[in-house]
């Protein structure tokens, strides 16, 4: 498939506003249900493991046992999303893989709608409602024939199959509803700014958690749906920007495999979702975490690293399934490859009576029980008079453990200004200015993880001045005596 034809293909999705059916239609298609003789426009498949699978006809149950349905197992169902060429893509499978191999006793279902969802963007989308009546009729089945409880099935959509599994879910009727919906960047043409009924909502299962990760308009392309569309809304580094999708990447990509790869790599970012996911499985150890914030802004001061009355939850499969009144908003920051996984910290940091306005780049350097930060490297938005704190948050590919020593050094970032003025200083009179100093105040650093807030206090006894250049340290305060060593004292 040539290029013009995938950015083509690519751009068609930007129309948002074609194609949109009413609430009032969309009421009235939840009000049927779905009744046999059904004939259905996807395939089924068991997967079985590795490249094996297992055709299911809801209409043929023989097919189900002789698969190897267990309706004593949980259930998973796997939808993909648009495709441009009609070739199904390679995460279902390595999906499917690590469900079953790393959640034992598991049912995992795959839905092919490949023969519409390869067609132009719009009609695929128009087509989402169907394949959801089709997960839906399947559901029934197992409920009607296998008394398989709606509770142990999970629906896991990407893209427009995110609002396929929400579709599937309010087509169901009856006071019992599908256990948890997943939706993988859920997407964002002909669905954004819709009402709850015409996407993936939150009513459309008992659990609805949902991954962005493609939300940002470029040459006006957003993939991913930026609105919440579920109980807890995961945006990984504000939900646009990803780790190791940005444009010298992409362009590396090409070079290395040519342009033919170049739908691989616009892909990255939407399909990063899809990564996050698995990531939380294969990783159990290391889970990546969100925390509640009004925007990525505040997240980016590190104004919302708390985790209390469930301001915080686990992104991916072993997210805490606690259904509130009000959706909730997480953001959190990634690494660019597999672990994904970083620790928070937030740094506020306190200036006293500083008397000349002064832009300073800080050097950090954290050590704690488990490791060193290296040096981390920050300049303020504006300059520092009088009093004021700052702050801002770091995201570490390491844990540190318990945090023990901050050193602190500072450069002026207007340092060419300053040094011309004070070479005319010492040329025209011989004399110097005395050097700058900045006066710190309290320093604290918060662990998102741990939750546990640490108080620096200076390491010598000539205060907390630094001047321009110079290495300060800071130490726990000694109210804040590790944990460790007061067990050693008892």
């Amino acid at each position: 498939m040539s290029v013009v034809k995938i950015v083509c293909c690519l751009l068609l999705m930007c129309h948002l506003s074609e194609g949109k059916r009413s609430k009032g239609n969309r009421a009235a298609d939840s009000a049927l249900r779905v009744k046999e003789p059904y004939v259905s426009s996807s395939d089924f498949s068991l997967f079985l493991g590795d490249d094996d699978t297992c055709t299911l006809d809801p209409l043929q149950l023989h097919t189900l046992t002789s698969c190897g349905f267990n309706s004593s197992n949980p259930l998973i169902i796997i939808t993909h999303g648009w495709s441009v060429d009609g070739i199904m893509e390679n995460w279902v499978n390595m999906l499917a893989q690590v469900l079953k191999t790393h959640l034992g006793d598991i049912n995992v279902i795959i839905t092919d709608w490949m023969s519409l969802a390869c067609q132009h963007y719009p009609k695929a989308a128009q087509s989402t409602r169907t394949i959801g009546k089709d997960i839906a009729h399947l559901l029934q089945v197992l409920q009607q024939e296998y008394q398989y409880p709606l509770r142990k099935a999970h629906l896991i959509g990407y893209s427009l199959g995110a609002h396929i599994s929400g579709f599937a879910g309010s087509y169901l009727e009856g006071p019992e509803k599908i256990g948890r919906i997943t939706g993988l960047d859920p997407a964002g043409p002909f669905f954004e700014g819709m009402s709850p009924t015409d996407r993936l909502s939150p009513d459309d299962a008992e659990f609805v958690d949902a991954i962005h990760t493609f939300t940002r308009e470029r040459m006006g392309l957003s993939v991913g749906i930026k609105q919440d569309v579920a109980h807890y809304d995961f945006y990984p580094n504000g939900g646009h920007f990803q780790p190791g999708c940005e444009l010298t990447h992409i362009l590396k990509q090409i070079a290395h495999h040519g342009v033919l790869d170049l739908q691989q790599t616009v892909k990255c970012a939407h399909e990063r979702a899809v990564r996050l996911f698995m990531d939380s499985i294969l990783n159990k150890d290391k889970q990546s975490k969100g925390y509640r914030c009004s925007n990525s802004e505040a997240f980016d001061k590190g104004l919302c690293l708390d985790c209390r009355k469930n301001r915080c939850n686990t992104l991916g499969y072993y997210i805490k399934k606690v259904r509130t009144g009000t959706p909730k908003r997480l953001f959190l920051k990634t690494g660019g490859q597999m672990p994904y996984k970083l620790y928070h910290y937030q740094f506020r940091i306190q200036f006293i009576n500083q008397m000349a306005d002064i832009e300073p780049s800080l050097t950090i350097f954290l050590t704690g029980t488990k490791d060193e930060s290296g040096e981390l490297t920050f300049t303020f938005p504006e300059s520092i008079a009088g009093n004021t704190s700052f702050s801002f948050l770091v995201a570490l590919e390491r844990d540190l453990g318990e945090l023990m020593m901050l050193r602190m050094r500072w450069e002026r970032s207007d340092m060419l200004k300053t040094t011309w003025s004070d070479m005319l200083n010492i040329i025209l009179w011989g004399v110097q200015e005395e050097k700058p100093w900045l006066s710190v105040g309290r320093i604290s650093v918060k662990s998102g993880e741990t939750q546990e807030r640490t108080f620096f206090c200076a390491m010598a006894n000539d205060g907390q001045h630094i001047e321009k250049s110079q290495d300060k340290d800071f130490v726990r305060c000694q109210e804040q005596t590790p944990k460790l060593h007061r067990r050693k004292h008892n």
